[in-house]
């Protein structure tokens, strides 16, 4: 006697669904456990490793002017405030170039004489100043000016020329904005402070010892930037600062004062 039974995909109507439905996982099962065996006996050929590296040498650089760069350079960022705009560039240089400008300020530190005017502090006087860093040891209140073209070794030209890609403003520019170099850690205290941060404090008086407002500690290689100016070029009373004094430790520093005009040698 013939069978009634239709033939499906194969199959025998008679084996029922679910038979069928477990026959075809079996079946993508294998294949699957197959491929798998397959691609482990193929040599590798490092196809990843190399698509990554072609991922990571598409900086989507484009074309640039004379006084452009080749490729897409990047220096981290932290905004810290709005009102003062300030900016902390962590790891700005290395301890190597830290060191490197404490031994060439150490032997030409003189103690601080500029007379201060009452709420007036080092950090927040313009002095007399040319296109150099000042470098401070704040513990004993002393400092220095001391010019990229004095270094032989070319760190000072290195940091100068960073600090210029950082704040697009050419190293012949330097006091619409300051940016301050810490050289070394500090134990205890010694941070740069802003008391009018935001607005505050504007309508008291206050005791800069008392360090009150947007305080950043010093950290070795940091860098500091804030703009005492607003786009308009008037005075930005929140970017008023000073130091909290140092409790432990010693605070070296370096500054470097932005202008909007270019200086002389």
């Amino acid at each position: 006697m013939k069978s009634k039974g239709k033939r499906i995909g194969g199959f025998n109507s008679k084996l029922g669904l679910p038979a069928i439905f477990i026959l075809c996982l079996l079946f993508f099962l294998a294949g699957l456990f197959g491929s798998n065996l397959l691609s482990q006996d193929e040599p590798s050929d490092g196809s990843g490793p190399r698509l990554l590296e072609s991922v990571a040498e598409d900086d989507r650089s484009v074309p640039h002017g004379e006084t452009g760069e080749p490729g897409i350079g990047s220096i981290p960022f932290q905004v810290l405030s709005w009102k003062p705009r300030a900016l902390l560039f962590p790891n700005f240089a290395t301890p190597e170039q830290c060191q490197s400008i404490i031994q060439m300020a150490r032997s030409k530190l003189k103690p601080s004489s500029l007379a201060l005017r009452k709420g007036e502090t080092a950090e927040s006087t313009k002095g007399i100043r040319t296109r150099v860093f000042k470098v401070s040891k704040c513990l004993i209140s002393s400092g220095t000016f001391i010019s990229a073209s004095e270094d032989a070794t070319g760190i000072l030209k290195e940091v100068e020329q960073k600090i210029a890609k950082a704040t697009m403003f050419p190293r012949s520019h330097g006091e619409i904005a300051s940016f301050l170099l810490y050289l070394s850690d500090v134990e205890e205290g010694g941070e740069t402070m802003f008391p009018y941060e935001n607005g505050s404090n504007m309508r008291m008086g206050y005791d800069y010892e008392k360090c009150i407002g947007l305080k950043v500690k010093p950290r070795q290689g940091d860098g500091l930037l804030f703009y005492s100016l607003f786009l308009n070029g008037t005075i930005d009373k929140t970017s008023l600062h000073g130091s909290c004094p140092v409790v432990k430790g010693e605070k070296w520093v370096a500054t470097k004062w932005i202008r909007d005009q270019e200086q002389d040698d």
